[in-house]
């Protein structure tokens, strides 16, 4: 874990409530796909964490959800403004096991993490795939950034207005693939734990207190015993999940 000051050089919207923000500054701390960074605002008391989208030498990109007092602040920063981070913050992904044709699901704001997964697994020579899943065509992001990258990309959409209709298990359901990983809301981890045909990993969101598993508040029950999110996550294996009822 390092703590560093940021300072901002693009906060834009993608969609009209989500937002991209790139950050200059330390990032020699985020050696995995799937880390979290936690993000210091004036005047609020907690950090809110935030995947890393992608880490690049000293440039660092993240993507959230303005749904609150806290992100409504993150959105109205200008180029040039500073922020205190914790960078290099949870487990990530384990690329070694991922086969030689993964596939990554990601939901809505589980999209972001999926991004630098990607582009490390196809850096490794993998034939990846995206699944990214909305719930119409408005809220689509992204979907040109993993083409890019050389993905197959897969949008689904819930009404039905772009892409497969349906949810990502309709996407992965006649699919072939070597391992999957995956971020999205609960219900749809759910969903993609019944539907997988192999092994995989999820990554998790919890409320977190201090974001580095000092006190214990995203602390969750696995088969191996309890874990905290944020430090023994927020990946965990499918093997290894007990979900709440």
């Amino acid at each position: 874990m390092k703590q560093s000051i940021f300072t901002v050089k693009e906060n834009r919207k993608l969609t009209s409530d989500v937002m991209l923000m790139r950050l200059s500054g330390d990032t020699s701390h985020i050696t995995a796909a799937g880390q979290f960074v936690n993000v210091k605002l004036d005047g609020f008391y907690l950090r809110r964490p935030i995947s890393v989208c992608d880490v690049e030498e000293g440039i660092l990109t993240v993507i959230y959800k303005n749904v609150g007092k806290g992100t409504d602040y993150m959105a109205a920063l200008t180029p040039g403004a500073e922020l205190d981070l914790l960078t290099g913050l949870g487990n990530g992904y384990d690329l070694s096991v991922s086969g030689n044709s993964p596939v990554v699901i990601g939901g809505g704001v589980g999209v972001p993490p999926m991004y630098n997964l990607a582009k490390r697994l196809i850096s490794q020579g993998k034939e990846v795939t995206a699944i990214l899943g909305f719930n119409k065509k408005d809220e689509i992001f992204f979907e040109n950034e993993f083409k890019a990258l050389g993905c197959k990309t897969v949008i689904t959409t819930v009404d039905g207005s772009y892409g497969v209709k349906g949810f990502v298990t309709d996407a992965l359901r006649d699919m072939d693939y070597s391992y999957f990983y995956t971020c999205g809301p609960e219900p749809m981890l759910k969903a993609v734990y019944r539907a997988a045909s192999t092994s995989g990993q999820f990554s998790f969101e919890r409320r977190m207190g201090c974001g580095f598993g000092a006190c214990m508040g995203c602390s969750c029950k696995t088969i191996t015993g309890n874990k905290r999110i944020c430090k023994e996550g927020p990946v965990l294996v499918k093997e290894d999940i007990l979900w709440e009822e």
